[in-house]
């Protein structure tokens, strides 16, 4: 992109909503489908952020990342979501006990049913770093937290996956 000049300061060129919303939208239903373990609501959930994004594009656009902004929030509503969901599990357990639903057809779905048992930031940081491939610099910038936190809830996590998925080799290394 390039930039306009104005007198003697540079401004970036902003982004329109719509360019960001098509390239940022498929990540952000990945995440939330990762951090809060449902998959059935994670379009919801990034739409959501995508809304409040949109409501304050005049002040995000102008942000360095406005993509870690988004990446922010989306994490927060799936996070708030999971908790909301553990809350209601007993209900949705006598529910489930006069109805059956059909299981979703996902390849990947055993690991991400024990990414979904995680701690949320240790979720989180699991989802930006094997979804989106972001360095845990990234990580840590929209996480809002120290590169050495990010660095630690991301070895947190794999550690508790390798012990849920493979118990054995977790055991025996």
């Amino acid at each position: 992109m390039t930039e306009p000049e104005t007198g003697t300061r540079t401004l970036p060129l902003r982004e329109n909503f719509p360019a960001f919303y098509r390239r940022e939208y498929p990540n952000m239903v990945a995440i939330a489908a990762a951090v809060s373990g449902n998959r059935a609501i994670a379009e919801d959930l990034a739409q959501e952020a995508m809304l409040r994004a949109h409501r304050h594009w005049d002040r995000v656009s102008a942000y360095e990342r406005p993509g870690a902004w988004v990446r922010r929030g989306t994490i927060n509503l799936a996070l708030s979501a999971a908790k909301r969901a553990a809350a209601e599990f007993p209900r949705v357990l006598r529910l489930a006990e006069r109805s059956t639903l059909p299981e979703p057809d996902v390849a990947d779905d055993r690991i991400w049913k024990a990414v979904a048992k995680l701690p949320g930031n240790q979720r989180a940081a699991v989802a930006l770093h094997y979804l989106e491939d972001r360095p845990i610099d990234e990580i840590a910038d929209i996480l809002e937290i120290s590169a050495a936190t990010a660095r630690v809830h991301l070895h947190r996590g794999r550690k508790a996956l390798a012990s849920t998925l493979d118990p054995e080799e977790a055991t025996n290394g």
